[in-house]
This record gives C-alpha cells, structure tokens and sequence, in this order.
C-alpha cells in the first residue's frame, strides 16, 4: 500500500493523518484517502476531481504531472505527499 502524507497546515481545518492506501494510479489511491476522509477531499480537489490551484501532490519527489486526470502510476511501496502551496506576491 501507497503512503499518503499531509502537510500540518491541513490540520488546522481538518483531520489529516498519514494514511495507507491501495491503489495503481493516484486517482485511486486518492479515492481510498477520501473515502475514508471524505472532510480531505475539498482541501484537495475541485468540483471536477482535479488537484485544486494551491495544492502540490508528489509521487515518490516527483511532482504529478496529470493534475486533472490523476493518472500518475503508484507502486504499492510509493510515497505520496500532498502539500499546501503559497501564492501571493
């Protein structure tokens, strides 16, 4: 199972623990983080299911790359971290 890590300003709205979860493509193992957690999932992504804005997913320190589709591969062992970005200027 995938590890799937949050970072602790997400704790400051809602619970986000580090959580194992099956999966071969991040839009299923994001689908088992939500199911458990379904609070996460506005945190996370949009309306349509892609990863919001301000929000850096990483799969193994490789930043996603289909951040709509979420077809990224997963390997049973991987690391997944899901970050918070800032903007502003």
């Amino acid at each position: 199972m995938a590890t799937v890590h949050f970072t602790s300003q997400l704790e400051r709205f809602v619970k986000a623990p580090s959580i194992n979860a099956e999966g071969a493509t991040l839009a299923e193992v994001l689908a088992e983080v939500f199911w458990e957690h379904p609070q996460l999932r506005g945190y996370i992504v949009d309306d349509q299911g892609a990863i919001r804005r301000h929000v850096a997913v990483f799969v193994d320190g490789q930043q996603v790359r289909d951040r709509t589709g979420l077809s990224d591969p997963v390997a049973p062992q991987s690391e997944v971290y899901v970050f918070q970005t800032l903007s502003g200027g």
